[in-house]
């Protein structure tokens, strides 16, 4: 029986219900790869909640960039809040990694900033994989980069019953020896204190504390804590406290690694000075000697991750442990917009390795520096045991792992079909362009337009805002954060038209948007290959009125495969109307769901709270008392958290929102 509860209002329709029975048959008859063409709109990730509920597999899902990734994690909670859903991605919210550029003799230092919450949630996933059956874990690709090893990571694990007889003095030992540190003033993630016979834990992947009272060697109670107050809020019988970092190793590896490291570097210097290469000789001895007796005095020295071959106690060459090993031998994997994730991973190892064999080349590593690095494809392939392949338009791979059979769900519950195609002529495109916009913004719709360069969609915006048009322009070095916000801005009614060249595709939920107008339609290569344009078309495929205009002069092979392809997709939805007396209709979406699918623009500051009360005279009733109702929350958790200035200037927005309020 299913570990997983499924909770939902919602039943599945349209053709949900055929593609989640085709997906369980291929699942349940052994079939290692199930592809699910799903639409737009469609509910791909409620079917695949289905198919996990009926399962009962751990799960990983991947997705190819952080911003979708914490879309499906918000998702999968609300569908799973008795189950155990995590969230794995990259935690650094800047990463330079260390390079040297020969041309110009330059090394670069490898400078970070990690984001503790996100560490935090990654702990917190390997902890629910080895504690639990019943997890989703909802990753980025980093889910195949190199991860310490889960045997050491569980081996090290230092579990407390009641009634236990232990000396207090051996579990302060094992806590610092699986990376926590003591701090007596303040109980922070990753840290403990201690007072008298009792031992206060932060474990470094949980929101609350642990209190661990003795009486003499017996462990007499167990309670998690509010780590602020010090509150009990829960009593238990047994905790398990795992390491506070993916890197921990036992002192007896460390000092088998040091010895194994040391023999590498005696190999490779001999070598470098045999071939004369003594500028190298000498940055790989000032390097690997400084490490050397870091890792003897303290465990741990900066890069150490550049040993991790030495301290897992692997071969050469063989793969590193990742995410996937935490997993059992039985697990799915589901692989979201896999048009574009497969190849990401498939491009990860050549990249990284080509940076890594610089640095070895030219004396800054020692060789074994090569096997700390994502897996190859094939290394992930060998992985999975069964896998379903999710996308609106999947590639020949994932086909050809199907056996040629691909599940549909084109039908949308809400009725809407796929936004018509026309296609007009270049010449006068901006102008014609203009018009349309101006038919959308008189009824309060928005405007996506893509360009081939970034100088045309520079020139495009410009021109644009000369006039009148309230306009953005969303480019490659916009970073993730703006990026959400931007989006935020144009559901928002901020502005009308965002303008970009290849940002605009997957995973964008914009119900505002009803006309999406591709310049240079007919210039094919990547941005307009058939799987781009189907992909930048169903941005329009959540508004009743959605239109795509394709500016060309001639039909090109992807233009009539899209084309195609829409229009068979239409001809079943409007049947699927029509047999079931259903309208289409657009589902519009409060500004507090607006928030929470666009919460990652948050992360700086509040200031869009600002921005949204400042349009609140355009918004409808409904959607006010949802901003009431969103800021009164935020008012009281500020107060929860004592913070009473934040608070104070929350309820002054909500009074001045109600003043505002339609009698």
């Amino acid at each position: 029986m299913s570990g997983f509860e499924l909770t939902s209002s919602y039943f599945p329709t349209g053709d949900q219900p055929q593609a989640i029975d085709q997906l369980m048959e291929g699942l349940k008859g052994g079939g290692r790869f199930q592809t699910l063409l799903g639409v737009t709109g469609s509910g791909k990730t409620f079917t695949i909640a289905n198919v996990i509920a009926q399962l009962g597999l751990p799960t990983l899902v991947i997705s190819h960039n952080k911003t979708l990734a914490a879309q499906l994690y918000g998702e999968f909670r609300a569908y799973f809040p008795h189950n155990a859903v995590g969230y794995f991605v990259s935690y650094y919210d800047y990463y330079q990694p260390e390079a040297y550029l020969p041309a110009t003799d330059t090394y670069i230092e490898k400078d970070t900033s990690i984001n503790e919450d996100i560490d935090r949630l990654r702990l917190k996933a390997t902890a629910d994989l080895i504690a639990r059956d019943d997890v989703i874990i909802v990753a980025s690709v980093s889910c195949i980069y190199g991860l310490g090893d889960p045997e050491s990571f569980q081996g090290l694990m230092l579990l407390v019953e009641v009634g236990q007889t232990i000396p207090r003095e051996i579990i302060l030992r094992r806590l610092v020896d699986i990376q926590y540190s003591r701090n007596d003033m303040t109980l922070g993630r990753g840290t403990f204190r201690v007072r008298g016979d009792v031992v206060e834990v932060y474990p470094a992947y949980e929101e609350h504390g642990v209190r661990i009272e003795m009486f003499g060697d017996e462990v007499e109670s167990i309670h998690e804590i509010d780590p602020l107050t010090g509150k009990k809020l829960h009593t238990r019988d047994r905790m398990a406290i795992y390491p506070a970092s993916h890197f921990v190793v036992a002192r007896q590896r460390v000092e088998d690694a040091v010895k194994s490291i040391q023999a590498e570097f005696d190999e490779t210097h001999a070598r470098l000075l045999k071939e004369n290469k003594l500028l190298e000789a000498q940055r790989l001895s000032m390097r690997t000697r400084y490490d050397l007796e870091m890792l003897r005095e303290m465990g741990y020295c900066p890069g150490i991750e550049n040993y991790s071959r030495h301290l897992s106690g692997r071969r050469a060459g063989e793969p590193p442990a990742t995410l996937l090993d935490y997993f059992p031998d039985r697990f799915l994997i589901v692989v979201d917009e896999s048009h574009v994730t497969i190849p990401q991973i498939r491009g990860m190892y050549l990249g990284d390795r080509s940076r890594k064999e610089n640095l070895v080349d030219f004396g800054f590593r020692l060789p074994s520096a090569l096997d700390n690095r994502p897996l190859r494809f094939d290394e992930f392939e060998s992985h999975v045991h069964q896998a379903v392949f999710v996308s609106a338009t999947p590639a020949e791979y994932e086909i050809e792992k199907s056996h040629g059979v691909i599940i549909d769900q084109v039908i949308r519950p809400t009725g809407l079909i796929d936004p018509e195609i026309q296609v007009r002529p270049i010449e006068g495109q901006i102008d014609d362009l203009l018009e349309e916009i101006k038919q959308r913004t008189e009824k309060r719709e928005r405007v996506l337009v893509t360009t081939l360069t970034k100088r045309m969609a520079e020139d495009l915006t410009d021109y644009l805002g000369e006039m009148g048009i309230r306009v953005r322009y969303l480019h490659a070095d916009v970073d993730a954060i703006e990026r959400v916000r931007l989006l935020r801005g144009l559901r928002l009614a901020e502005f009308d038209v965002l303008v970009g060249i290849n940002l605009l595709r997957e995973g964008l939920d914009l119900p505002e948007v009803s006309l999406v107008a591709v310049l240079d339609a007919d210039k094919e290569g990547f941005l307009r290959s058939e799987t781009s344009l189907i992909q930048t078309a169903g941005r329009a495929a959540r508004n009743v009125n959605g239109k795509v205009i394709f500016y060309a002069d001639r039909i090109t092979k992807s233009m009539g495969a899209a084309i195609r392809e829409t229009e068979r997709r239409r001809e079943r939805q409007v049947d699927y109307n029509t047999e079931h007396g259903i309208t289409p209709r657009t589902v519009p979406k409060s500004l507090e769901e607006i928030r929470a699918a666009t919460f990652v623009a948050d992360a700086k500051d509040d200031k869009d709270v600002d921005e949204a009360a400042e349009i609140v005279g355009g918004l409808d009733h409904l959607d006010k008392e949802a901003l009431i109702a969103q800021l009164t929350r935020e008012m009281l958790r500020a107060a929860d958290e004592l913070e009473f200035e934040k608070a104070a200037s929350l309820r002054d927005r909500i009074e001045e929102i109600k003043m505002r309020r339609e009698p």
